[in-house]
């Protein structure tokens, strides 16, 4: 039964690209900041120095720690900037992230094994920026889904073998309410990613005809979705209707991302569901305005799932906050506000902090991967 760390958005461009040891073009087109080493200064007033260069592992702090103590087989996260040189930014967007080649030892210090690329930055730097941040990754021997040089690029799944006869497949898709412009769609003849139609359960169809096509007996098929807003927790009833929609025919985790925090989690026919599991890494911490949301905790969801079935064992939600850019172990009073935060926001499932800081299902609520109810 392999432990998947199935981490939330990786924003490291821009900011972050500018503490490491190689990093790019500070130059940024946005209304207000026009240096990408301004985000730095920001988060050096809210939190203390940054030591630049950075060391490749700086921004991941205490979590490299955590995910070996805590077994995590199989690492998932969704990288949510290109990585290129390519100077010509994606006209008519207000941001853009690209993170130097050069630094990618900052997503291999964490040994990841695949990211999905869709979503709203991949493209920020146009096709030339996608067709080297695949292969840069390509290189740094992390697999990539949900982006291509055309739909049946961007609709194959990245493939992950923890155990004899497992494997995880991960397949990456994005809705338009995320922000990705309908331009970005892979054709059958021209790059992007895999955007499908959120407005209609139908739309996830083509998702699981393809699901069904790849899927091997003893595979744990992940779908990760990049979707909604940056802020607030609500779940749109069809999106609702979308995820049991996916579990239904034949995926076994959701792997919801777009805001910059947490969002509910539900266990639906023993399956995992996460509607949003924040920001991971960013250059945020300077940046105010969305105090209630406590936008500097985050977490590294950790879910035990039976290959078999595709059942979910055993979910934990380890608390980090993000302080100069780096991760640290949440000490118990913020571990506390985020755990409360969760069972707030999630009316199906009951969240307890355990004595080493972890934030876990109630005891008793899931028992050898069945729902306590049974259902």
């Amino acid at each position: 039964m392999p432990t998947l760390f199935l981490g939330g958005d990786l924003m490291t461009g821009r900011g972050v690209d500018q503490i490491l040891a190689h990093p790019g073009d500070a130059r940024l087109w946005e209304g207000v900041v026009r240096d990408a080493r301004t985000y730095v200064r920001l988060a050096e007033m809210a939190s203390g120095a940054i030591p630049v260069p950075a060391a490749d592992d700086w921004p991941w702090g205490d979590a490299l720690d955590l995910l070996d103590r805590y077994g995590a087989q199989v690492r998932i996260a969704n990288l949510e900037t290109s990585i290129t040189t390519h100077d010509e930014p994606m006209p008519g967007k207000a941001v853009h992230y690209r993170m130097a080649p050069g630094n990618v030892g900052c997503l291999t210090a964490a040994r990841l094994d695949a990211v999905a690329l869709a979503n709203n930055h991949v493209l920020d730097f146009g096709v030339a920026g996608l067709d080297e941040t695949r292969q840069t990754l390509q290189r740094a021997g992390i697999a990539t889904a949900g982006a291509g040089r055309t739909a049946e690029e961007a609709r194959q799944p990245a493939i992950v073998s923890p155990e004899p006869g497992v494997r995880v497949v991960l397949f990456s898709l994005a809705s338009s309410s995320s922000g990705v412009p309908p331009l970005w769609n892979a054709t059958a003849d021209g790059p992007g990613v895999w955007l499908f139609d959120e407005t209609s359960p139908e739309g996830v169809a083509p998702v699981l005809d393809r699901v069904n096509a790849v899927r091997r007996p003893g595979d744990i098929v992940v779908v990760s979705v990049h979707w909604g807003s940056n802020w607030g927790y609500d779940v749109p009833a069809h999106r609702v209707e979308i995820a049991h929609r996916l579990i239904d025919g034949g995926v076994d985790v959701v792997h919801g991302h777009s805001s910059h925090h947490p969002r509910p989690v539900e266990v639906y026919h023993g399956r995992l569901i996460l509607y949003g599991v924040g920001d991971l890494i960013d250059d945020y911490e300077g940046i105010g305005g969305y105090e209630q949301y406590r936008p500097e905790l985050r977490m590294l969801p950790l879910a035990t799932v039976e290959a078999e079935s595709g059942r979910l064992v055993r979910l934990r939600l380890v608390p980090v906050r993000i302080r100069r850019m780096r991760l640290r172990h949440a000490e118990r009073d913020d571990a506390n506000a985020l755990c409360g935060t969760l069972n707030a926001i999630s009316p199906t499932v009951s969240f307890t902090l355990s004595d080493d800081g972890l934030i876990e299902f109630a005891d008793g609520q899931l028992i050898e991967g069945q729902l306590a109810d049974g259902s």
